[in-house]
Order: structure tokens, then sequence, then C-alpha cells
């Protein structure tokens, strides 16, 4: 007779990938990484568990855009007083925090539950080609 085991936390492992966004499409690499970080290539994927690895993304300073959306893409947001809309083109958060234009497209692409936060806390984006996660990685990289 076959059981079925249920994945616990304690099964788990955390592995580490470095993506270098330089010239690559912004959809792109962010569909790579929200599936990196949910964890469902994994064997023992859970839904009600984080099975995703950590992700470092370098260079996100030069993360590329199709067509005209460098000036015609518009991020929003309010603070729910009245005539408090903030706008804000890709070109100009380019400028101020490139590493927004990553995360928020990562972050549209994650399931909206309870593990969201802590899948992003998972994502490790820095504009340069240094980061501080040197030793994690353990000189092996997944640059793609």
């Amino acid at each position: 007779m076959n059981t079925t085991t249920a994945t616990k936390k304690s099964d788990l492992q955390t592995n580490w990938h470095l993506i270098d966004a330089k010239g690559k499409v912004l959809g792109r690499i962010a569909t790579e990484i929200s599936s990196l970080l949910v964890g469902k290539q994994k064997v023992n994927y859970a839904p009600y568990l984080n099975c995703g690895d950590k992700v470092v993304v370098i260079n996100a300073k030069f993360i590329e855009l199709t067509g005209n959306k460098e000036l015609n893409k518009v991020y929003y947001r309010h603070s729910g007083t009245v005539g408090n809309l903030k706008t804000r083109t890709v070109k100009q958060l380019r400028e101020h925090n490139p590493n927004k234009i990553i995360l928020r497209a990562v972050k549209g692409m994650l399931p909206k539950n309870r593990l969201q936060n802590d899948r992003l806390a998972n994502l490790y984006i820095y504009e340069g080609s240094e980061h501080k996660q040197q030793a994690q990685l353990g000189g092996k990289s997944d640059a793609k």
C-alpha cells in the first residue's frame, strides 16, 4: 500500500540564485524570479509553506523595457487623502530607485496570500554588480 507524506518545514532546503539583470527584459526576468521565490519547481513543493529559494539580482539599473514603456508606463500611489495621488514614470523611478522597478514587477506576479511578504524577503536587489551575499553563494552562481 502506498502512502503520501506531507512536506514539513524541516524538510525544506534553500538554494541561492544569482541573476544578472543587465540587458534583460523586465517581464521575462520577473517571471523567472517569481517562480524561484515560490519554489514550484521543487519536488517537495507545498502551497502552505515558503518552499522558495533566495534570489540575488544585480545590475538592476540596467534592466530593459520594451516599446515606449520608459516614458509611458506610470506607477501610482495614493495616501488616501484627497488630492494626494503621486505618479512616477519608469524613467523617474530608475533615476530615484531602480530596485523598485524589479520589486514591483515581481510582487505583482507572486500569489496574493500570507506568504507573499515572506517570499519577497528572500529577494535581494542591487543597483550595481557588487552585492553583500558573496558568502551565501559560495563562489557559485546561476548567472543567466
